[in-house]
Order: C-alpha cells, then sequence, then structure tokens
C-alpha cells in the first residue's frame, strides 16, 4: 500500500516489534530504496524496496494470514532467533509456509499454549498493555501453600520491582504437605510474572504450564504440535482485546471530565 510507515510494514512482516523497528530505523539499519530512512517515513508497499541491514526484505502482494496456537515445550525460549545456539519456538513451527512470530512469550523453563501470527495488527492487539485478555495456568509450587499465602496471591503482590499485581482468580487444584498445585488466571502480561508473584510470598514454582488464553484452550494438543486457530477462537481473541482496550480509552475519558469538573471551566479573562 502507498504511504505506509516503515515501522508498520516491519512489525506487520514480523521482522520485529514497532519499536524496535523505530530503533533500527533510528540506528541507519533500514534503507528504501538503496536510501536510509527516518522514523516515521513512509513507503509505497508495491514499488518500494525495502532493506535491513543490506538484506532485502520481501513484501508479499497479498500475504495468506497464519494464526496458530503451539505447545511450547519446556528448554524452548522464545525468541526469533538465538546467538547461543539454544532451542528457539521456531523450531516448532518451521514447517509454517509464512514468517509468523510468537504473540508475547513463556520462559525457558515454562510449557504451555503460545500463539503464532503473521498479523501485525492482530499481534498488537492482543499484546496492547491494557488488553485484559485472561490467561489460565497450572503452577506447582514448593513447599506446600498455605491459605494466607492463596489469599495474598489473589489480592495482588509486590514484586521484586516494586510493582503490584493485579488481583487474580487462585484456586487449589491438588494439595499435599510437600507441593500444591494452583490454577492461576491473570490479565497482566509482566515478565516472568506468575514466577515472580510466588517468589513474593516465599513459593517456588517448580512447574507451570499456560493451558488457555481468553477464549483459546490447549485441550489435548501435545508438546511441540501446533494447529490453526479455528475462526471462532481468532474473533474471540479480537472481541475480548477490543472491549478491553475500548474499556481502558472510557475510563481515561471520565478521568479527564472529572479534572475538568474539579478545576471547572477555564474563563476568558
Amino acid at each position: 500500500m502507498k504511504d505506509t510507515r516503515i515501522q508498520k510494514v516491519l512489525s506487520e512482516l514480523g521482522v520485529c516489534s514497532r519499536r524496535a523497528a523505530e530503533q533500527m530505523i533510528a540506528d541507519g539499519r533500514v534503507k528504501i530504496n538503496g536510501r536510509p530512512v527516518k522514523v516515521g517515513d513512509k513507503m509505497d508497499t508495491r514499488k518500494d524496496l525495502l532493506s535491513v541491514d543490506g538484506k532485502n526484505i520481501r513484501i508479499p502482494k497479498t500475504p495468506e494470514l497464519y494464526y496458530e496456537m503451539v505447545y511450547k515445550p519446556r528448554g524452548y525460549i522464545t525468541t526469533m532467533s538465538d546467538e547461543r545456539d539454544r532451542k528457539t519456538v521456531m523450531e516448532l513451527v518451521s514447517d509454517i509456509p509464512a514468517r509468523v512470530f510468537p504473540i508475547g512469550r513463556l520462559d525457558k523453563d515454562s510449557e504451555g499454549l503460545l500463539l503464532f501470527t503473521n498479523d501485525g495488527e492482530f499481534a498488537n492487539l492482543l499484546m496492547h498493555p491494557s488488553n485484559g485478555i485472561s490467561k489460565l495456568y497450572r503452577v506447582t509450587v514448593r513447599p506446600h501453600a498455605t491459605e494466607e499465602q492463596i489469599i495474598q496471591l489473589s489480592e495482588g503482590v509486590t514484586l521484586d520491582d516494586g510493582t503490584t499485581t493485579l488481583p487474580a482468580i487462585v484456586r487449589v487444584a491438588a494439595d499435599s504437605p510437600e507441593r500444591t498445585v494452583l490454577e492461576m488466571t491473570i490479565k497482566e502480561g509482566k515478565n516472568r510474572e506468575i514466577r515472580r508473584m510466588c517468589e513474593a510470598v516465599d513459593l517456588k514454582v517448580i512447574r507451570l504450564k499456560r493451558n488457555a488464553e481468553g477464549p483459546v484452550k490447549l485441550g489435548m494438543l501435545q508438546p511441540g504440535k501446533h494447529r490453526p486457530l479455528t475462526k471462532a477462537e481468532i474473533a474471540g481473541l479480537k472481541a475480548s482485546a477490543s472491549k478491553a482496550v475500548r474499556k481502558e480509552n472510557t475510563e481515561a475519558a471520565q478521568e479527564r471530565a472529572e479534572k475538568y469538573k474539579r478545576k471547572g471551566p477555564i474563563r476568558s479573562r
């Protein structure tokens, strides 16, 4: 398309996030038709030649969009590539005939549901800080979790960086004197949030598995395998994320209105 911002093109092609694209542009790594560009510059995706670090980026005329769910096993890191030659989640989707990328992440020692796509708009919607899409985890902790610790987790805890988590839904799935299996539902996406929440109440996570994200459930999918999302699952994810963003915008507008009321109208002199 004509007059498309270059960082948007890079994001939607799955090369990197928009923020990372802006940094790459600022560093002079991105060129259009052989000439360096500036942040905010636009291109014609039908005619212009886009390159990053001297490598041409192919822009499909009518790209086919992919939406996949993957069961990430433990031991894989969520990144496009790794300079230390560790196993990455990209190996799990190498048979998909398009450059897809993960939406969000799961740390190396965690397993379970991870979404992939080559639709940058869809990914940005789901990764919006306020998307509010619930994520269900099955968490095994040591030692035995007390009632007080479970209440703390459900009400929100202060993490190691001083931030406080939102309230969570916490249910005991199995219990023994040595360990407890919890089902935890959260709506945030802080880095290693579940592990840090448990650490904050002196519990050690020994197994962490994401079982669901919004309406999408891991189900019987086997470790290392993937399948396409259904139309209903895609629509459900979009609806959940859009509803949360609309709610945030409404709350922000209401807050501005309240500030205006408290200050009173501005009078001309």
